[in-house]
């Protein structure tokens, strides 16, 4: 696994890197590749928050869990991790199986006026299924995640109602 520790308004101890690599290894034998995985460890007041990505082959996994203490976070964040990764398991198995499919970001453009574009983010759209789509957008933590519908060939878009049902947005012909 590689891993990329990111502090802030805090500074990362190696102490924290040993733990965390230590209980991140109960998550390498569900990849088959080198992951790469981002924690981010943030202080705000009395609380520490850490966030943990884990990015492998096109797809990703994220938790994030604060409380007052950074190693209960993390321990927390990578339950959270092993959870929707063993619930899931079935689904994932045959899209590891698929391509591996880069994601790019923008960096961010900065912006002074209000009500004006401050990010742009450009990434490679994955082909799947509807059912894929919302596993991936609930893994992520997302309310919404853009995907081409394999059936259609079309860029869709999946999104989380009020009511924490499902939508599905389509475009339509001219």
């Amino acid at each position: 696994m590689n891993i990329n520790y990111i502090g802030k308004k805090t500074v990362v101890k190696d102490s924290f890197k040993d733990y965390a690599a230590k209980r991140l290894k109960k998550l390498e034998k569900f990849f088959d590749d080198d992951p790469t995985v981002n924690i981010i460890v943030t202080n705000e007041n009395e609380t520490e928050t850490v966030e943990v990505t884990v990015k492998s082959r096109g797809m990703f996994f994220r938790a994030e869990r604060d409380s007052n203490d950074r190693l209960t976070s993390l321990d927390m964040a990578v339950d959270v991790l092993f959870q929707q990764i063993v619930r899931n398991k079935n689904r994932l198995e045959k899209r590891f199986k698929g391509a591996v499919i880069p994601v790019m970001e923008e960096p961010d453009h900065e912006a002074y006026a209000p009500d004006v574009l401050v990010k742009t983010k450009k990434f490679v759209v994955s082909v799947m299924d509807v059912e894929e789509a919302i596993l991936q957008m609930n893994m992520l933590g997302h309310e919404f995640f853009m995907f081409r519908n394999g059936e259609t060939g079309e860029i869709n878009v999946v999104y989380r109602r009020k009511d924490d049902n499902y939508g599905l947005l389509e475009p339509m012909p001219d």
